[in-house]
């Protein structure tokens, strides 16, 4: 399994946006897998931010519920998010992060198998 690649991190203000894109290591076209982000504050715990599986079906964290959306295309084998009206709060690391054992359901706390190395997300206020 290759290594996730995720880009489009960077700083933005409060109540801008910005759209992470990423490679994740599975193949998106075929066989069962449950692919999200995770984010992680330096000497924090990680938090789960969304997740989808092979079927479409999506998860948030509510405290991104409404503001974030994920998305794939699985032509290009590529993993989206898209993060409006972002706040100070959501300044973090985010993974783009993949499984396909099935031992949980998908959700953005499960505990994904792969990671990227992370893309930086800053927003100020």
């Amino acid at each position: 399994q290759r290594e996730p690649e995720e880009s489009g991190g960077g700083a933005v203000q409060a109540g801008g946006s910005l759209n992470l894109s990423c490679k994740p290591s599975v193949s998106l076209s075929h066989g069962s897998y449950c692919v999200g982000w995770v984010r992680q504050v330096p000497g924090k715990e990680r938090e789960g931010v969304s997740s989808i599986d092979h079927e479409g079906n999506i998860n948030y964290a509510v405290a991104v519920e409404g503001r974030f959306a994920v998305s794939k295309d699985n032509a290009k084998n590529a993993l989206y998010l898209q993060m409006n009206n972002l706040k100070p709060e959501d300044t973090a690391i985010y993974y783009c992060t993949a499984d396909i054992n099935g031992w949980e359901p998908c959700r953005p706390e499960m505990r994904f198998a792969y990671w990227g190395r992370g893309t930086e997300v800053t927003v100020s206020s």
